[in-house]
């Protein structure tokens, strides 16, 4: 009895894949999840991702235009402090 069941697995080989990449580089062809076009394993499954309005991911500010303009206006103060101390310290000789 247990060799004449023939098994439909049509639907099951044509059903849309994952597709997500993997770590070998190759892409992921575990079934999406109905509704989604990632597998439950690569964030197909029910309330996976970010929360909507998600508070932890407001920017710091440290990368803005102002901030890299103020760094870089530092650094170039302080490499001519260094310049003028070491013309002060060879003229000390």
């Amino acid at each position: 009895m247990s060799g004449d069941h023939i098994r439909n697995t049509s639907a099951m080989w044509t059903s849309p894949r994952c597709g997500a990449e993997t770590r070998r580089g190759t892409t992921c062809r575990a079934p999406a999840v109905h509704g989604k076009s990632r597998c439950r394993m690569h964030g197909g499954a029910r309330k996976s991702g970010a929360p909507q309005g998600n508070q932890n991911a407001r920017t710091h500010g440290a990368f803005t235009g102002d901030a890299v303009a103020e760094r870089k206006q530092v650094r170039e103060v302080l490499d001519d402090a260094l310049k003028l101390l070491g013309k002060l310290s060879r003229v000390a000789e």
